[in-house]
Order: structure tokens, then C-alpha cells, then sequence
């Protein structure tokens, strides 16, 4: 990945941060009032020189582009020459990252276009519709920090800096977009330099925050380290200088002594056999400035100032790598680090030395496998969530890394053609829109106000009537779009609707707004709930002849606190009405019905690996209600003309038993003949992904356990999926074995007997 980020800035672009070169020249003429003779050619040369990558055609619609340039500056009356030098240093930084003519109209262009000297449909009429496009998008990656500018009122945290940055990337469906736009931002940090100090502190600051991390995370190094360079220089100008005066040494003498480094490094492991991709860079002044900072400390503490990575096939070439490197350079004892054999917590692994180079100059070496690399890059050990501290986000990740393959694809082409549109690589994602006061909040993809309003509060949500975007009063099932400036119409009092929780009405998008808006009616309903749940209870403990329960007792023993609680629970469903006669018989001194003296069975005979009353020829069956396995406790219930029944003691038909007809209960336990197998129910809640079902699967086989029967349900609102298996086993070791098993598989929530 460092190959495909090693811009080609050319000397030419900067003296002194303007640029040279035949448009330059032009433009500096019109600005002292003399003619443009023969501004066509010089059109020609300029875009000719500038990417001389590109074909006949891709070269024609660039100088068109021009020529709309020109014009419009021509007919501007504006008087700062700023814009367009920094239309041309933008222009030039792409033209030098490989990008094709589409991109490099649309930078030249964009300024142009936002002030209103050039009007978009003439851009998509005269030149391309995908020109146009990326200015647009272009546009609305600057309206967010317009929309933020304009409410002072709010006070940006890290948390929002972070929103920020993905609304940003949530915005790019082509990766040309964010190119550009770090591209000018570049420029508007050259620029600052002739500006006030309060306007370099302000680029400087909107730098450090959002573009240079962007840069840094689609791996563009050096237009990161150009930010934030120019960012210290505005922010610490006296911190800055002095660091670049310690360094003793230009940036390209530094960049000149890694490149023989790197040189003498591949000649000693192709001397010893050991075929590594070696690449290195000096580290930039702000680096080394936030290192010092972060870690407290001194310049002279400091050893990878100059960096190498080495890159190989395995692991083991790693350590020889490292033992080529050792035995060729004096190496620094505090500064070995072995991330391979013991990964850091983010599972980061690389070998890390310091070395004193040529000169005795400290040289920091990074020693990983090509996978390792890749991990590191792309993968939850990411090098820009390292630097940040981000969250791990996999659709995030996702679409990083997409359009990191963008990039490098358009690096590896030789003749750039237009950006290829895989629809299947842009994942679904989240969207970003604005409160009024400009804060980001996040939603669902297609979330509506209704999940809007409950982001800000519960008791907005609720009272929630209407909904202002953009200024405009929208209906409430309308699906927001990144960008979107959210206001919500509340009234004072009120409740949701109904209707909200209706997922064929498209109120809803979100989990988090339907399980608030549920939570609304639960409570509002409540007294209903008590009363009919009450009911239900009295009836089923009258059926069964159970008297004087402490119901207090009962729900502190549940964890309802009171009883009111459990009752409401039992009236909305969330509970049944059998678990509370579960609980009463697991808990015989909360129910306060006097104690029954149980008579001794009778003993009976027949043939079974069970023995009941210390027999163990019992006719005997297992209670399909609970479904014993051998190493369960099980307790016998003599039936009538069928034998035994085996049950566990916390079996609910077993409950009833003991009340109703507790001389019928015998003793019983395991014999030591177990050649069966056994049916037992499984119940798996799991976050429904591709695959899942083979994943459970292939653990049953591992251990091999049949599956008789199987019943999968998929909860689309959720995410969610709920399966009841039932699984022969030879006991319940290995039914738990498994169990936990399937429980560790990943997106699985819970996994327990049924």
C-alpha cells in the first residue's frame, strides 16, 4: 500500500507556494491588464506538461476545461488572485497523483463554479456529465463545515470530529470526491501563508481535525504530512522552527539518506538470500512534534526519525531479516519491540528495532509479512485507528477500504478511463445529518425524522409531530439524506402513535426509535397490563389449587421489584403465565401453602439404563416436556399403565405434579448402561449473517451429534435470528460441550438449553 501513496510532486508546482507554468503565466497577465496572445497554445502546452499521461481525447476535454477557466476569470471581478493560484495548485497536485482528466477539470473548475462564474450545466453540457458530478460532490463535502461555521453557538468535541470524518466519507460514492478536496485543502493551507494569523489558525485547525486524518486513513502520506506540517507551522510557528532547526538537515538530505539506506539494506538480504520489499521516509516535523508531546518526550528521545519498513513472505524470514539487520548495524536495546510474538491488543503484529545508520544517524526498521501488512493497513489494527483511537467500525472499514482499491487502481493504469462503479463493493452504510445548532447525528441508512428526533430524546420523539429539512416541512416517513439540516415540530404534550410501529408505513427505520416508541405504550398502558396479567395469574393458581402466595416475595425473587412490575409483565406478553408457576415451585417458602407428607411408592421392575426405587428393570419413558440426558438430575412419576416417566426437577409438568399428585413422584437416577442417544432442544439467538446456519452446523459435526429436527426464524427489523434445534447426544458433557461451542461463533448472542 505505501507504493500506490507515493505522490509525484513535481519541483515545478511549488516556488515559494505558487505555481509556474504557461496558465500561471496567463493569469498573472490578465491581472496587470495585458492581452492573452496566443492563450490558446499556451493552454495546450500547460495541460500537455502537466499530465502527460493522458490520451488525445482526456488531454481535449482538460484544455477545454481550461478554456472555461480562462473565460471566467476574464469576466470575474474579483481582485484576489488567490483563487485561482489555489485552483491551479490543486489542479497540479492531482495532475501529479496520476489522476485523469475528469478529476483535473473538475479541481480546476470548483471555485469557479461555487462562486457562480460558471454555471454547473454548462460544465455538464460542454464538457462531461461525471466532471459536473464530482464538482457537486465536491460541494457537498464543503457545505458541512459551512453548516457548522455558520452556528457558533456549537462547540465541536472529538466526538463530532470523528462524525465528521465519516460523514465525509459517507458522502464520497467516487473516490475522485475526497481527492479533490484534500487536493484543495492543500492548496488553502499554501495560500494561508500570506494571510493574517487568525486565518492560518482557523485552515490549520479544520486541517488537524478532518483532512489530514482523512488523508492519512486512504494512506495519501505525503499530502498528510503536508497538512500538518503547515498546520503546526500556523498553530506552534516558534515550536515549529525550532524542531526543523534540531533536524540540522533538509527534508530531501533526509529523504537522500533513506534512499541509500534502503539501497545498502536490500543489497545485504539479497547477499543473504532473503527476497523483502524495502521502502522507507523520513518522519515529518509534526510527527515527530506529536510523539514528543504524547509520550513526554525529548528531541534526543526520539529514534524513527527515519523509518524503514521491510516487507517478506513469512514469518520466519521476519526474524532473519531482523538477524541481517542486527549483525550489519549496532542495533538500540530499549527500541526492540517484538509485536509477532506477542501481538499488540488491536492484534498488531511487526518486529521493531533502531539501528545506528551511516553517519550515526538513528534508523527505526519495521519488520512484517506481507499479511501482517495488510492487517495493518486495512484490517482492525489499521494504522489510522492507531494514530486516532477510533472505534472499530466494519462498515467503515468497508468502505475504506474501497476506496483505498480505487486508489490504487487508478495508480496501476496507465491510461486513466473513468472510475469503475461496483456497486456490490459500496456497502449500505450509515447516514449523517445536522440538528439546527450543527450537531452530526448518525441514523440507520433510510432513517426518517421519527428516528431523528428519538436520537436527540426520548420525550422529543414522543411528542414529535412534524418535521422541518432543509428549512421545509416533509412528511414524517421521508428518508434523510446525508447532509440534511433536521428540524423537529413538537408539541407540548402527546404520545406516539401506533401507526410508528407499523413497519409497512415507513415511520420507523431505526431499532433504537421502536424499541422507544414499544416503551412508550408499555408504560402508558400499564394499568391495563396489571390488571389483565393479575388475572391470568389468579386464574391458572385456582386450576391448580395453590393458595396464599407472597406475591412480594415472588417478584423480588423474579427481579421485578414489585408486583405490579411482574403483573404488567405477564399482561404484554414479555412473560408467561408458566414461568410464574416454575418460580413458586422452585421456591416453595414464597408460596406459604402448608407442607404435604409425600408416602413412600411403591417399587416397580422393568428393563432400562435408568434405575427408579433402586431397581433397574423399570418400564420407563422420557417426558417430552424436558427431555433428560443422561447426567441430568431426573425424578419419576408413576403414570397409569404406561410405567415411568424421567423428568428434570425443574420441569414445569413436573411442577404441577408435585401439587397435584405428589405420591406419585419415585426416586430415580443414571444406570451404567449408556449406549443411546438422546434427543435434547437447543435455542440459539443469534445476529442474523451469511453462513451462520453452516457455522453452527459444522460445530454439531465436529462433535458428531445428529440434528433430528430444526426451526430458524429471522426477524428482518432486528437483524436477528432465533434457532431451536434438537440434537442427539450420549450425555449432557457433551450437550455442553457443544454448547458452549456454538455459543463462542461469532454474531451468536446467546446459545442455551431450550
Amino acid at each position: 500500500m505505501w507504493a500506490i501513496t507515493q505522490l509525484r510532486i513535481s519541483t515545478r508546482t511549488l516556488v515559494n507556494g505558487t505555481l509556474s507554468g504557461g496558465i500561471a503565466t496567463m493569469v498573472m497577465q490578465k491581472r496587470q491588464g495585458s492581452s492573452l496572445p496566443g492563450s490558446t497554445a499556451e493552454t495546450e502546452d500547460w495541460a500537455r506538461s502537466l499530465a502527460p499521461q493522458l490520451n488525445a481525447d482526456a488531454r481535449k476535454l482538460f484544455e477545454s476545461a481550461c478554456g472555461l477557466f480562462v473565460r471566467a476569470r476574464d469576466l470575474s471581478e474579483d481582485e484576489d488572485p488567490t483563487g485561482e493560484t489555489s485552483a491551479l495548485t490543486a489542479t497540479e497536485l492531482l495532475a501529479d497523483l496520476g489522476f485523469d482528466a475528469e478529476s483535473l477539470a473538475a479541481a480546476l473548475l470548483l471555485r469557479e463554479v461555487a462562486a457562480g462564474d460558471i454555471d454547473i450545466a454548462e460544465v455538464r453540457d460542454s464538457l462531461e456529465p461525471a466532471v459536473a458530478d464530482l464538482i457537486e460532490g465536491a460541494q457537498r463535502m464543503d457545505v458541512i463545515e459551512a453548516l457548522r461555521e455558520s452556528r457558533a453557538t456549537y462547540d465541536i468535541d472529538d466526538s463530532q470530529r470523528e462524525a465528521l470524518r465519516r460523514m465525509l466519507f459517507s458522502m464520497a460514492s467516487d473516490v475522485r470526491v475526497v481527492i479533490i478536496s484534500l487536493a484543495w485543502r492543500v492548496a488553502a493551507m499554501r495560500a494561508a501563508k500570506a494571510k493574517s494569523a487568525e486565518v492560518q489558525q482557523a485552515v490549520a485547525k479544520k486541517a488537524l481535525d478532518i483532512y489530514a486524518p482523512l488523508a492519512n486513513r486512504l494512506g495519501i502520506w505525503q499530502i498528510k504530512w503536508e497538512l500538518e506540517d503547515l498546520a503546526l507551522r500556523y498553530l506552534e510557528p516558534d515550536r515549529y522552527k525550532e524542531l526543523a532547526r534540531r533536524l540540522e538537515e533538509r527534508r530531501v538530505d533526509r529523504e537522500s539518506y533513506i534512499e541509500a539506506f534502503v539501497s545498502e539494506l536490500q543489497g545485504h538480504l539479497k547477499a543473504a538470500g532473503i527476497a523483502a520489499e524495502v521502502k522507507g521516509r523520513p518522519k515529518h516535523i509534526y510527527s515527530i512534534w506529536n510523539k514528543m508531546r504524547r509520550k513526554n518526550l525529548g528531541f534526543d528521545e526520539i529514534f524513527d526519525i527515519r523509518a524503514v519498513r521491510v516487507i517478506v513472505s513469512t514469518v520466519a524470514e521476519c526474524y532473519a531479516v531482523l538477524g541481517v539487520v542486527h549483525s550489519r548495524w549496532h542495533y538500540i536495546r530499549s527500541e526492540f519491540d517484538d509485536y509477532i510474538a506477542a501481538p499488540k491488543d488491536n492484534n498488531y503484529q511487526s518486529l521493531h528495532t533502531a539501528v545506528v545508520g551511516p553517519a550515526d544517524k538513528i534508523v527505526e526498521v519495521q519488520i512484517r509479512t506481507n499479511d501482517m501488512d495488510e492487517f495493518a493497513e486495512l484490517g482492525v489494527a489499521a494504522h489510522w485507528r492507531y494514530k486516532e483511537g477510533a472505534a472499530a467500525d466494519l462498515t467503515l472499514e468497508r468502505k475504506l477500504t474501497w476506496l483505498r482499491q480505487l486508489l490504487e487502481w487508478r495508480d496501476n493504469v496507465v491510461e486513466s478511463g473513468p472510475v469503475p462503479e461496483t456497486p456490490s463493493a459500496k456497502p449500505a452504510e450509515r447516514i449523517y445529518v445536522f440538528t439546527p445548532k450543527g450537531k452530526i447525528i448518525d441514523l440507520p441508512e433510510g432513517g426518517t425524522p421519527i428516528d431523528f428526533a428519538y436520537h436527540i430524546h426520548s420525550d422529543v420523539g414522543h411528542r414529535c409531530r412534524g418535521a422541518k429539512v432543509g428549512g421545509k416541512i416533509v412528511p414524517l416517513t421521508t428518508a434523510l439524506n446525508n447532509g440534511d439540516v433536521v428540524e423537529i415540530l413538537t408539541v407540548k404534550q402527546g404520545g406516539p402513535s401506533r401507526d410508528w410501529l407499523n413497519p409497512n408505513l415507513g415511520f420507523v427505520k431505526g431499532s433504537k426509535a421502536r424499541e422507544k416508541i414499544a416503551s412508550w405504550f408499555k408504560q402508558e398502558f400499564f394499568d391495563d397490563h396489571v390488571h389483565a396479567g393479575r388475572a391470568s395469574v389468579e386464574r391458572e393458581l385456582q386450576r391448580l389449587h395453590i393458595a396464599d402466595v407472597n406475591f412480594e416475595r415472588l417478584a423480588q425473587r423474579l427481579e421485578f421489584g414489585k408486583p405490579e412490575n411482574m403483573f404488567a409483565a405477564i399482561g404484554r406478553g414479555d412473560m408467561k403465565v408458566s414461568q410464574i408457576i416454575h418460580a413458586l415451585h422452585a421456591a416453595r417458602p414464597v408460596a406459604d401453602a402448608p407442607s404435604r407428607t409425600v408416602p413412600q411408592p411403591r417399587k416397580v421392575r422393568s428393563t432400562s439404563n435408568v434405575i427408579v426405587e433402586g431397581e433397574g428393570n423399570v418400564m420407563s419413558s422420557f417426558g417430552k416436556c424436558c427431555k433428560p440426558v443422561p447426567g441430568d438430575e431426573i425424578v419419576g412419576y408413576i403414570t397409569r399403565g404406561r410405567g415411568v416417566t424421567l423428568h428434570r426437577p425443574g420441569c414445569l409438568s413436573l411442577a404441577r405434579y408435585r401439587i397435584s399428585e405428589p405420591e406419585r413422584l419415585v426416586r430415580a437416577e443414571w444406570g451404567a448402561a449408556r449406549e443411546a442417544e438422546y434427543p435434547v432442544d437447543v435455542q440459539i439467538i443469534a445476529n442474523d449473517r451469511q453462513g451462520l446456519l453452516r457455522d453452527i452446523t459444522s460445530a454439531l459435526a465436529n462433535e458428531k451429534i445428529n440434528v433430528t429436527a430444526t426451526n430458524s426464524l429471522s426477524n428482518a427489523q432486528t437483524n436477528q435470528a432465533s434457532i431451536t434445534l434438537t440434537l442427539q447426544v450420549k450425555d449432557v458433557e457433551q450437550f455442553e460441550r457443544v454448547l458452549g461451542q456454538i455459543a463462542r461463533l461469532p454474531s451468536v448472542i446467546s446459545a442455551r438449553r431450550a
